[in-house]
């Protein structure tokens, strides 16, 4: 039977260590995300590209790499393993003849979200923790949610009052405790940190306990698997907290060390909408932390997040992969929403079409080469936004 290398939880920022063994959120002594790491030098004895031959397709295929130590604690709906498709019409449009897109629609719960959420509410089984909260803009609160009453925990689910209804009716279906909120994410925090004074509610926000990062890395081990082990040339990534986007800069760390990939990385990009775009507007300054977006409006409801917890790995990300960061107008996102689905047959997510607008802009600039192959992700199903396709 086939182990964790998990050895210890690591600050992203003043590298104290952690007992992988106790329940653990941000770093006690400044309050920074936590990082799990492995005995790599052991999983390479141990564990290869060929030991994945004859594995499920669900994410705990490479569960050498993930942090639940007894299979038994495995929490699982089928996660991962999401197609890359060959978006070949759209691809010649734009004269991006190697455009791909990683599809996460096909996830539980219909979105990217279920990777992350898997791993934390397993991990949260494995540690006897019992009930759990979160501020979400959608998506990662209808994961919570499928993953909690799947394991047998109670959830609290913190959304604001206007996240698409799809969202909302899917939380308390899943049988969580929905609160709605006046406001943004981050409103949904302050609520939720309100009520949780006297509580014993596990914080499972965005970055601030350390095992959603372990589920979204999976997205980097994919990507390498799909294309026989040969990372694309560019990664354009929807932004809002940036949990899949540090999560494959990890992967891909641990892949290198492991010999399965080489140096080269790709170049990492952030997209978000004019309407928050402060990772955007931190990197334009070539800053190492974002500020604080007041007035955050954008259709796409997932990158409607004022400030990211993790901006200053983000950021970094962004700086040591010669990467960049723009910002897309909602006009834009949805006219590619029609495009994609009238030409490739997916109906992308806003967010993810946001995706098929930057690459166009960065092609008009010359970030982007005709012959570089270039994959976009789709974090999340169309279909859950029946406000915006009622309206397009």
């Amino acid at each position: 039977m086939s182990r964790s290398f998990f050895v210890h939880l690591r600050c992203s920022k003043c590298n104290r260590v952690y007992d992988p063994r106790q329940v653990q959120t941000t770093c006690t002594s400044c309050n920074r995300t936590l990082l799990a790491e492995y005995d790599l030098a052991a999983v390479q004895r141990e564990f290869s590209p060929g030991s994945l031959k004859n594995r499920g397709s669900a994410l705990w295929r490479y569960r050498e790499l993930l942090p639940v130590f007894d299979e038994s604690h495995f929490v699982s709906l089928g996660e991962g393993w999401t197609p890359v498709l060959h978006a070949k019409a759209i691809g010649d449009t734009l004269g991006l003849p190697e455009l791909y897109i990683k599809d996460e629609s096909f996830n539980p719960t219909g979105s990217f979200k279920a990777r992350g959420l898997c791993l934390a509410i397993s991990k949260a089984k494995e540690l006897g923790i019992t009930e759990a909260a979160m501020p979400s803009a959608g998506n990662a609160g209808g994961a919570l949610a499928a993953y909690a009453a799947k394991a047998g925990l109670k959830a609290h689910v913190f959304i604001p009052k206007d996240t698409p209804i799809v969202n909302i009716k899917e939380v308390s279906y899943y049988g969580a405790d929905l609160c709605l909120v006046d406001g943004v994410i981050s409103d949904a925090a302050k609520k939720m940190n309100e009520m949780n004074v006297g509580n014993m509610w596990f914080d499972m926000s965005t970055m601030k306990e350390p095992y959603r990062l372990e589920g979204k890395k999976t997205l980097g081990f994919e990507l390498a698997e799909q294309f026989d082990w040969k990372l694309p040339d560019v990664i354009i990534y929807p932004t809002g907290g940036g949990t899949g986007l540090i999560g494959m800069w990890k992967a891909f760390r641990e892949m290198e060390e492991l010999g399965w990939i080489g140096k080269e990385r790709p170049k990492m990009v952030v997209v978000q909408t004019a309407g928050c775009a402060p990772i955007v507007r931190a990197f334009e300054e070539h800053k190492t932390a974002s500020e604080f977006w007041n007035n955050a409006a954008t259709i796409a409801s997932g990158l409607r997040v004022p400030k990211a917890f993790a901006d200053e790995l983000i950021l970094s990300a962004l700086y040591e992969s010669y990467g960049t960061a723009v910002s897309v107008s909602d006009s834009d996102l949805l006219s590619d929403m029609k495009l994609v689905a009238a030409n490739e047959g997916i109906l992308l997510c806003p967010e993810g079409a946001a995706t098929v607008s930057a690459a166009r802009l960065l092609l008009k600039k010359g970030f982007l080469s005709p012959d570089e192959r270039i994959v976009l992700f789709n974090t999340g199903s169309g279909y859950k936004y029946v406000e915006i396709l009622k309206n397009i």
